[in-house]
């Protein structure tokens, strides 16, 4: 288990600028305005030879009451008490504020070991600041610059000898016995581990509940939920481990119809949502109960197909429902009718303030995760070929009847389907439906999207255009009678 590395401060200082820096990648928002972040966002942290987990966190903030502030400080809190380090970072420029001294005090308190950062400090702008941050009583301040990367080698000065620490600590803790993992498997469906596990992204239109659900499968408040629309804005990662099957479960911001989304922030974090989408391998769409099957929920599960993801239809609010048999019949219809090109996915009620319906949540996920692992075999997928074609032949464009020779399986993760064929060109988009249907009813693949591709096969004559060879005979008796 590795050092758990916390970064707080006062909103708009730099911290996500500086997690970005350590993890290596952009994987928090970044804006001038403060308060962007609001959810622990946890990445792996390196450092030179150093190896760490990072949290970034909201800023704090002087609320201690139920608004947002005042959930967005107990989230922060809750980062500080389940770290190893706190790094607090105040903002060089700006010098310390009567904010700092409340929080470096509260620091003092609660972390057993705190760094004092003074972000901003490149150039003479910083000097005076950073001699303020002296008075805070946490030590000598780390200079840092996250936005430019400077000062680090101060910043991992700090940290190794804390790391050497926990190290020797962990080693003490750890159990002595050999651990022998068999890691063969005979299913075809490759089984999610802790080394590789199951990735779920959740996703809906603002307010429907995706970060409470979120908090009740993994059975801790560690995402910021409230009555508030828009509460969460970046695509944030939890892993857990749900009824035994490893999960990563991606928490995405609410999307809202492309006309209403024009602040700079917003569309970060649609966009950051839209990556979560590609990066997960079965896609869970909240819908509300109350106003299920709108405009904007439809984009969305058709973004999910044709990013080629397994899809799980998840309604919300259930427990606030009266005639639930109507309701559910009402939705089933819409479903149909409303998302054709996902017919059979599988349709799941949930409550995610109470829990009930999670483990038919599962339970769908896996299911929906297996069809879309699934291999057919070619033999098995020739022969229904043939089925299908004394059943419902191709159609003759300009009097050329399509001939369908032979199919086979190019891939999984979804579905991919060959056909060699004449005129693939010609093929319909309408028997291109014929077949994938078929192979929906079939081979039991509800749901899943499926790719069918239609490839050419020369069938022309090999030696059409080429001169006929003359008989040898022949062809004495000519050169003769020439002469």
């Amino acid at each position: 288990m590795t050092m758990t590395l916390a970064i707080v401060g006062r909103p708009n200082v730099g911290k996500s600028t500086l997690f970005n820096r350590l993890v290596g990648k952009r994987l928090a928002l970044v804006d001038d305005q403060p308060g962007v972040t609001r959810d622990l966002r946890e990445g792996p942290g390196r450092l030179a030879d150093l190896r760490f987990t990072v949290i970034d966190t909201a800023g704090l903030e002087e609320a201690n009451d139920d608004s947002l502030q005042g959930r967005m400080r107990r989230l922060t809190e809750r980062a500080v008490d389940m770290a190893d380090v706190c790094l607090f970072m105040i903002d060089a420029r700006t010098g310390v504020t009567p904010t700092d001294e409340v929080f470096a005090e509260i620091l003092r308190k609660r972390a057993d070991h705190v760094l004092l950062a003074a972000n901003k400090g490149e150039g003479s702008a910083a000097d005076a600041g950073v001699l303020e941050a002296f008075a805070l009583g946490l030590g000598e301040p780390i200079r840092l610059s996250a936005e430019h990367g400077e000062g680090l080698n101060d910043l991992y000065a700090q940290l190794q000898p804390l790391a050497d620490l926990f190290e020797e600590k962990n080693a003490q803790e750890a159990p002595e016995t050999d651990v022998i993992v068999d890691e063969e498997d005979t299913d075809e469906t490759p089984q999610p581990t802790a080394a590789k596990p199951l990735q779920v992204a959740v996703v809906g239109r603002p307010n429907a509940g995706k970060s409470t659900l979120i908090n009740h499968i993994i059975g801790e408040d560690r995402l910021l939920t409230g009555p508030e629309a828009g509460i969460t804005r970046d695509a944030i990662s939890l892993r857990t481990d749900w009824d035994g099957t490893p999960m990563r479960i991606f928490d995405t911001a609410g999307m809202r119809k492309r006309a209403k989304v024009q602040e700079k922030l917003e569309k970060l974090s649609v966009s950051d949502g839209l990556r979560a989408v590609k990066f997960a391998e079965v896609v869970v769409v909240l819908l509300d109960a109350a106003i299920p099957f709108e405009q904007q929920d439809l984009r969305i599960a058709d973004l999910a197909e044709r990013e080629g993801r397994a899809v799980v239809i998840a309604i919300n609010k259930w427990d606030i429902e009266d005639d639930k048999q109507a309701k559910l019949k009402e939705l089933k219809e819409s479903f149909e009718r409303l998302l054709p090109q996902l017919k059979g996915a599988p349709l799941v009620t949930v409550s995610a303030k109470t829990g009930r319906g999670l483990d038919r949540l599962h339970g769908a996920i896996l299911r929906a995760y297996d069809v879309w692992n699934r291999r057919v075999p070619t033999a098995a997928l020739n022969r229904w070929l043939t089925g299908m074609l004394e059943q419902h032949p191709p159609p003759a464009p300009q009097g050329k009847r399509i001939k369908l020779r032979y199919m086979t399986q190019a891939k999984t993760r979804p579905p991919g389907f060959v056909v060699m064929c004449s005129h693939p060109d010609k093929v319909p988009e309408s028997y291109n439906r014929y077949l994938v249907n078929g192979l929906r009813l079939d081979f039991d693949m509800p749901g899943t999207p499926i790719r069918l591709f239609m490839r050419g096969q020369n069938d022309a004559n090999p030696y059409k255009g080429r001169k006929k060879p003359v008989p040898s005979k022949l062809r004495k008796h000519t050169e003769g009678r020439r002469g």
